[in-house]
């Protein structure tokens, strides 16, 4: 008797989701050793391979609000990790950038993650990686793309008091 894989959208979804939070393990066990939280490394990380950045750049980078993103910093700026100065022309923005202590330790830091995270992945061969990172920006952006679509429409619907659009 065979039985039918679900491909079902909740089910696809159900799957990634304990596959995120199983690959999402390793990494928080690697970070925990450097006792720092997950946020105050991808602030590190960021700057590391990115270099320099303004708050409102690198909350973008690692996904933290405004008030997250000052907090890691404090966190950071305490340990000597990184330092913050002024934007050039505007002196509200605010340049992160990594001290030399920072710099030492991300650099050390990130090489022992990322050998982590091979770990975390090792059961998929190169080629399977790449169909798999192909697979999930095609969801990814297939998401946000609808995701746009439903913002617009709700948004025109706003603007012409509650009445939908005609390609409805």
């Amino acid at each position: 008797m065979k039985t039918t894989k679900d491909t079902s959208g909740i089910h696809l979804w159900l799957v990634l989701w304990k596959a995120f939070h199983a690959v999402e393990a390793h990494a928080h066990r690697h970070i925990a050793t450097l006792e720092m939280g997950v946020s105050d490394f991808g602030v590190l990380e960021a700057l590391l391979h990115k270099g320099p950045l303004t708050v409102k750049e690198l909350g973008a980078k690692v996904l933290l609000t405004s008030g997250s993103m000052t907090a890691a910093i404090d966190r950071l700026e305490s340990r000597g990790l990184v330092d913050r100065s002024e934007g050039a022309g505007d002196r509200r923005v605010k340049v992160i950038r990594l001290t030399s202590r920072g710099n030492t330790l991300i650099q050390k830091e990130f090489e022992k993650h990322r050998v982590a995270m091979e770990d975390a992945v090792s059961t998929l061969g190169e080629p399977d990686r790449a169909t798999v990172i192909d697979l999930l920006r095609q969801l990814g952006t297939g998401a946000e793309k609808q995701l746009a679509a439903k913002r617009n429409k709700q948004s025109f619907a706003v603007r012409n008091g509650g009445k939908r659009s005609t390609e409805e």
